[in-house]
């Protein structure tokens, strides 16, 4: 019965801690809200989230979609992210072993009969009571780094898709600028042919010869720096997608690729739930806030149980009789008296390191915002200035093609065809490159958005 009384008690002291835990409970902080984004369109269903879009949809290339899963199955920084993941959920499993109590068993046995070293074989317990909340604030801080993790990795993968699609996009524009400048260095060459002829003729000046000479070395010189520009990109991508470096497969020129032109942007606060990087730091923050409880629960005393049962003998042969079997329960306290504020300072410390989460939490989300803000307004003036982009080349060919007449007929010098020719190359490839950026701006407005990445 004593017993019996002994063992109600330590059950009461185990249980009732439960309802005590010291520590903050987590607010979360008040954010900057707007109704709308400045360069958003006003007119659409805000009920709509471009986490429904998934990322293999809003490409219509697929070596494009080919190239992005080959990464997805082989890049290191997503290996890492993962691994990260499992040492989070590793982590957890640890802090939750603490909230039980803790059993092994040890055995001897002496050949030397004597009660200091006696025979024996116990199985102990040992419990440490979460009184304070010390063990559950410690658990729900690695769920939260758990749960940090699995974002992070969230925003890995976002950077994997777009970064591949956007490199894939600038090799395809060089490819683009490789074959203008191959076909400009044709035409100069050509004009050369004539030019000099002309020049030994003595139909021309050696002027005209000596101008066109000049701009057929300048298309040279252009294509081995294109080929350079082409080989790291290439070696860029072999990375990205975990291969050695080599060419890349090429799908569809950039004027034939096409993206979803238009995504649900919802309002501001969405933001929170779309991108991975904003939750990461709102989940560090919580954890950050439940290592303050971890902190402060070590400045009160805690509270153990002990228990013992087995067989002790000092002849080994009586090891296992009824008389060896020995039992025993027991509590315990412990707390600190005077430690000259080492644990109050531990307190301040995590109250610190909560307070930079925090502002980390509120930065992110605020520079996520300024993210869609120049993702909308960079694919809006994309469209207006590629369609302006366009209009001058169609102008420049047909002033080149001009110019070039008047010439061979005798009407203006040569220099004016070399200008109307560079007018027209530059022209062409800064074409090319706003082709280009138009198609990355659709890309780095889906992940501001926080986009299906998943």
């Amino acid at each position: 019965m004593k017993n019996l009384k002994i063992l109600s008690a330590l059950f009461l002291m185990a249980v009732f801690p439960y309802g005590c835990m010291v520590g903050p409970k987590y607010v979360k902080p008040e954010q900057p809200q707007a109704d709308t984004f400045r360069y958003g369109d006003q007119s659409q269903d805000t009920t709509k989230s471009v986490r429904m879009i998934k990322w293999s949809t809003i490409f219509n290339d697929p070596v494009l979609i080919g190239l992005i899963e080959k990464g997805l199955q082989n890049n290191f920084d997503l290996k890492i992210a993962i691994s990260r993941l499992e040492q989070a959920r590793a982590n957890l499993g640890i802090a939750k072993a603490d909230l039980y109590p803790s059993l092994q068993y040890s055995g001897q046995v002496n050949s030397a009969e004597t009660i200091m070293q006696p025979s024996s074989l116990l199985a102990n317990m040992s419990w440490e009571l979460d009184f304070w909340g010390k063990y559950r604030h410690q658990n729900k801080a690695f769920l939260n780094d758990l749960l940090a993790s699995d974002e992070a990795r969230k925003v890995v993968l976002s950077d994997i898709v777009s970064n591949i699609a956007i490199s894939y996009f600038e090799l395809r524009d060089f490819d683009n600028q490789l074959e203008i400048t191959i076909h400009t260095l044709e035409t100069r060459q050509k004009a050369y042919d004539i030019i000099n002829e002309r020049f030994i003729s003595g139909y021309v000046a050696e002027l005209d010869k000596v101008q066109i000479e000049q701009q057929v070395a300048i298309a040279e010189a252009n294509i081995p720096a294109l080929k350079r520009q082409i080989t790291a990109l290439e070696n860029s991508i072999s990375i990205l997608i975990g291969q050695v470096p080599q060419p890349i497969e090429r799908g569809k020129t950039n004027s034939e690729l096409l993206i979803l032109t238009t995504f649900p942007t919802s309002v501001p606060s969405a933001l929170l739930e779309n991108r991975p990087d904003v939750k990461s730091t709102e989940l560090l923050y919580r954890a950050a806030n439940e290592r303050i409880g971890v902190a402060q629960a070590l400045r009160y005393p805690s509270f153990n149980i002990a228990a013992i049962a087995g067989f002790t003998s000092v002849m080994v042969g009586d090891l296992f009789n009824d008389a060896s079997y020995t039992q025993n329960v027991g509590a315990g306290i412990a707390g600190p008296i005077f430690n000259f504020g080492k644990n109050k300072r531990r307190v301040d410390v995590n109250r610190q390191i909560a307070q930079e989460r925090k502002l980390n939490f509120q930065k992110t989300y605020l520079t996520a915002i300024s993210e869609v803000e120049n993702s909308l307004q960079n694919v809006a003036m994309y469209k207006e200035e590629w369609a302006a982009r366009n209009r001058q080349v169609i102008a420049a060919q047909k002033n080149y093609e001009l110019s070039n007449a008047r010439y061979y007929n005798g009407y203006v010098s040569y220099l004016e065809v070399l200008d109307a020719q560079r007018s027209l190359f530059e022209a062409q490839l800064s074409l090319s490159q706003l082709t280009q950026k138009q198609l990355t701006s659709m890309v780095q407005l889906y992940k501001a958005l926080g986009g299906g990445w998943n």
